[in-house]
């Protein structure tokens, strides 16, 4: 019901959106004289807001086009290179000739947001590495028909797309993926599998979350399953694909990340109404990039969001060495040919210190040179992966980890 009641109130502030984006055309136009008062200005400004507060964000695009290698520009061609039921793997071919720099699998959240989210990341890795990532399909837009979509499932599309890639690929996963991935990597190398990633970076992880708890980690631990089933978990409403399909929607995430820092948001939108007045249009545009991505959510499947809190926030299943995937038992121990680096963020509260560098206890039989870890100071959760200092600072040192231990 809760999910019918969030697409009824969307239609309903649909009107006062629309009479607010009126609004702010008029008062902004350059052909009305009131655009230059200060009471255009503030009227202007004031609907903008009103507009952004009641708008549905879809999902963005990537939008990167080219990037700078060695000083010169080089275009950039998105493309689907292998498309199934729940994920379609992008591949960012740069359109030049005469590269041979290592191949880079990003494994994006399947959490909430687009893998859009790490658009930056990618940004940043483009003229270093040939990159492709994992696309997560909206679950409200995926027939019932076609099938649930497991924790095991997740798993299995990354052996996919890495036996896909070929011997000699990286890994890298950002914050939730860091579980199955090392649980796909686990399971290849003690296959002995051939396309066993070189290297394998862990990111913001929550690979043992009862080290440093936060307050994501202690809603997850204190709740019964059954509570997150009766509460977060709904059915698609009629209007959308997935009609019927059980799914723990984006909007419902969405909320839960706003409250955590209520204050902040808020304040957020204060300071571009003044952006907005002040002619601030550095500011305001960076406000708009931002919330445009943050505020555009998907649905997850029902039954792996419950597994994933069942399997890695309560059981803690990964640490233990107890989990299971398709019948066969998960050892990290068993990580004796891929490379691992650890990046945690000083001032993560959704993966706390230490929860991803646990990765390196697991991997006890790998070689110590193999190893290698990273704590950027001053950063949260986001700053790790994107920004000025994932830029200047997480990205060169993930580079030259990758160099060093990808095959000649």
């Amino acid at each position: 019901m809760l999910y019918q009641l969030h697409e009824l109130h969307a239609a309903t502030v649909t009107p006062i959106r629309l009479m607010a984006k009126a609004a702010q055309r008029i008062h902004s136009s350059p052909f009305n004289p009131m655009s230059y008062s200060p009471y255009g200005r503030m009227v202007a400004a004031a609907a903008e807001v009103i507009e952004r507060v009641t708008d549905r964000y879809e999902k963005p695009a990537f939008g990167l086009d080219h990037t700078i290698i060695d000083g010169r520009t080089v275009p950039v061609v998105e493309e689907i290179v292998h498309d199934l039921t729940f994920c379609k793997l992008l591949h960012f071919r740069r359109d030049t000739e005469g590269l041979n720099d290592p191949k880079l699998l990003l494994v994006a959240p399947l959490s909430g947001h687009y893998a859009t989210l790490l658009r930056g990341t990618v940004e940043a890795l483009l003229p270093d590495h040939d990159v492709y990532i994992t696309d997560w399909v909206d679950a409200r837009m995926v027939p019932v028909f076609d099938g649930p979509f497991h924790f095991d499932d997740y798993v299995e599309y990354v052996i996919e797309f890495l036996h896909l890639l070929g011997p000699g690929t990286n890994v890298m996963a950002v914050c939730q993926p860091s579980v199955p991935v090392m649980a796909a990597v686990s399971l290849m190398n003690a296959a002995d599998d051939p396309c066993a990633p070189a290297t394998m970076t862990l990111m913001g992880g929550p690979i043992d979350t009862r080290e440093s708890p936060t307050q994501v980690n202690q809603l997850a631990m204190t709740r019964p399953l059954k509570w997150f089933e009766d509460n977060v978990i709904h059915s698609v409403p009629g209007i959308y694909p997935g009609v019927m399909r059980r799914v723990y929607p984006g909007f419902v995430q969405l909320t839960g990340f706003m409250t955590m820092n209520l204050e902040r948001h808020i304040g957020a939108h204060v300071k571009l109404y003044e952006h907005l007045v002040r002619g601030d249009g550095d500011s305001a545009e960076s406000h708009r990039s931002f919330y445009d991505e943050y505020l555009s959510v998907m649905d997850l499947p029902a039954e792996y969001y419950i597994e994933t809190i069942d399997r890695v926030f309560q059981r803690h299943l990964l640490p233990k060495r107890e989990m299971v995937v398709h019948g066969k038992l998960v050892d990290p121990s068993a990580i004796t040919r891929t490379a691992v680096m650890t990046v945690e963020g000083e001032l993560d509260d959704i993966s706390g210190i230490g929860q991803t560098r646990a990765s390196h206890k697991l991997c006890d039989r790998l070689p110590e040179h193999m190893h290698a870890h990273y704590e950027q100071a001053g950063v949260g959760h986001y700053g790790i992966f994107n920004g000025r200092r994932w830029r200047e600072q997480v990205k060169p040192r993930i580079a030259a980890f990758i160099r060093a231990h990808a095959p000649a």
